[in-house]
Order: structure tokens, then sequence, then C-alpha cells
């Protein structure tokens, strides 16, 4: 697998940037695009999905997609992602309201999927009654899934099928668990642009660590631990393409010169060794000094954030 090889479900469901309307995904085209690159298991998967008239069965791919996070969400449990992030969100909430943020204040997770962070945040996060907590994705069916889980649950919180920065009322706080590696060269650079632009105040994107290992070690985790042909193709990509810290420094203070950035838990502890999970953490200057006051004896978890 390279990291130039695009992930399955990055072309098996299309929508207009604008708009967000569904657009048809033709079967064969993106078969042929992972022949041609080599990746004869990906062209598998895409020629044993449903089709009709030549295009991929938008209800089956839904179908497939919500049953890919159902096993992501088992791996954001088993490595406790809903606490690292509330380890950020917290402080980053406290220094918004010393400095005077009305209420409501707006966690927003960009690409919710099926809404399992905002759910954890709305049952475990303690985060306060002045916080909304809002989940948007492009695909409505993910939406739909994330609001019927999060009625089952009675949590406060709601699910948009949405362009995050284009929300009438924009997220102060944004965050994402494994998404900014699907944005490639300077489209990466455009995404923080628009946090930039945008009226959030902090933001903490969650991504895999890359090292040596970390391919095989994911390799093994998800041949024992999902079912799906996608989810087993594409975890393993997802990390094969993760970015460095300094890369994903480098694109967000090209992009957000209105935020200092830095790195957090790229560590285990106060050891070498890394973790699977590191978050790029974005911060508007004057709010610098609180955040990092609010992190307390966590403080030495962050890195240099300039």
């Amino acid at each position: 697998m390279s990291s130039d090889n695009p992930e399955i479900s990055d072309l098996i469901v299309d929508f207009d940037p604008e708009s967000l309307a569904r657009l048809p995904v033709s079967q064969a085209a993106v078969v042929e695009r992972f022949q041609r690159l080599g990746n004869r298991r990906a062209a598998r998967v895409v020629a044993n999905m449903p089709a009709k008239d030549g295009f991929l069965d938008a209800q089956a791919v839904d179908r497939l997609l919500i049953r890919v996070h159902w096993e992501m969400q088992r791996l954001a449990e088993e490595f406790h992602h809903g606490r690292r992030l509330r380890e950020l969100l917290l402080p980053g909430i406290h220094v918004l309201r010393m400095r005077g943020i009305g209420a409501p204040i707006r966690v927003v997770d960009v690409g919710c999927g099926t809404g399992y962070a905002i759910r954890w945040l709305a049952m475990h996060g303690a985060l306060g009654d002045d916080v909304e907590l809002i989940g948007a994705d492009y695909n409505p069916a993910l939406v739909h899934e994330a609001e019927r889980l999060a009625a089952i649950e009675r949590l406060r919180c709601r699910f948009v099928t949405a362009n995050v920065f284009r929300l009438r009322q924009p997220g102060h706080v944004l965050f994402t668990t494994g998404v900014v590696h699907h944005f490639r060269g300077e489209s990466l650079v455009d995404f923080f642009s628009e946090h930039n632009r945008s009226g959030a105040q902090a933001f903490f994107h969650s991504d895999f660590q890359p090292t040596p290992l970390a391919p095989l070690a994911s390799w093994f985790f998800h041949v024992l631990r999902m079912r799906t042909a996608l989810a087993r193709h594409d975890g393993v990509l997802s990390v094969v393409r993760a970015y460095s810290a300094q890369q994903l420094l480098d694109a967000a203070r090209r992009g957000a010169p209105g935020f200092l950035c830095g790195t957090y838990g790229s560590r285990i502890w106060n050891t070498p060794m890394p973790r699977v999970f590191h978050t790029l953490v974005g911060i508007r200057p004057e709010l610098r000094e609180g955040f990092l006051d609010a992190l307390g004896w966590r403080r030495h978890r962050m890195g240099d954030i300039r």
C-alpha cells in the first residue's frame, strides 16, 4: 500500500461541495482506478458492491459505511479516544469562558460519521451546560444514524448534514478524529485555511501517528477486530497515509497563520515510545497562556505551541 493511494471510502461516495447533493459514482471507473494503481484488493471490494445501471447502489454503500463506522467505534473505545479528547476540550472551553465567550460555546466534530465522539462527550464529558455539542457530516445516512443512536441514549447533542465552515453559527472549537489524512497535498493547507477564515478559536485534530511498525500493528489489529473488507483495507491504509507531526504543523502554520500550533500526546508518559494517536492543537494567540495553565499537570504532554 502506498500513501498516494486513495481509500475505498474516499471513492465510493461523492457529494457536490456547495449543495452537498449526492452524486452518482461509476462502479467501473472506481474499479479501473484501483487497478491502475495496482491495488487489486480494493478493486475486488468495489467490484463486489451492489450496483444499478453501472453506478454503485447508494443505499447499499450507506449501509456498508454505517457498519464500518460501528467497527471504527470499537477502535475509539479500545484506545480511550473520548478521554483524550476531553483532556483538551476542558482547558480549551475553560479559557474561552475566561475570555468572555458567551453561551453557548459550540464544540463541533468535523466529519462526525455516526457521532461516537460527540455522543461520548455528551454522556461522559461533563463539559458544562453552556456547551453545545454538534456533529457535522456530508453524508445524511451517517448523520441519521448518529441522531438515532443519540435519541436511544437520550443525549443532549445534535447532528447536521452540513459543511462546518458554512454553518450560520460557526463553531468555537472544532475537532476531528482520523480525518486529516484524507486531505492530500495542498488540500490539507486549504482545510486549515478554512479554520483561519472561520470564527473558530481552537481546533484539535487527532489522527494516527506514523511509525515504522504502525502499518504492521494496524494490519494485525484490523484482522483481529474488524469484520468488513472495507474496514480492514482502509484501516491499514489510513495508517500508511497518516502525516507526521511536522507535516501537520507545516500545513497548519501555512494555512492558518492566525493560530498557534503544536502537537499533543505524542509519547507514552515520559518515555520515547509513540502513542497510536497524536493530536494537532491550534489555538488563537490570546488564548495560549490560559490554555497551557488550564492543562495543569498534563502540560508536559503539549509540544511547543507557536
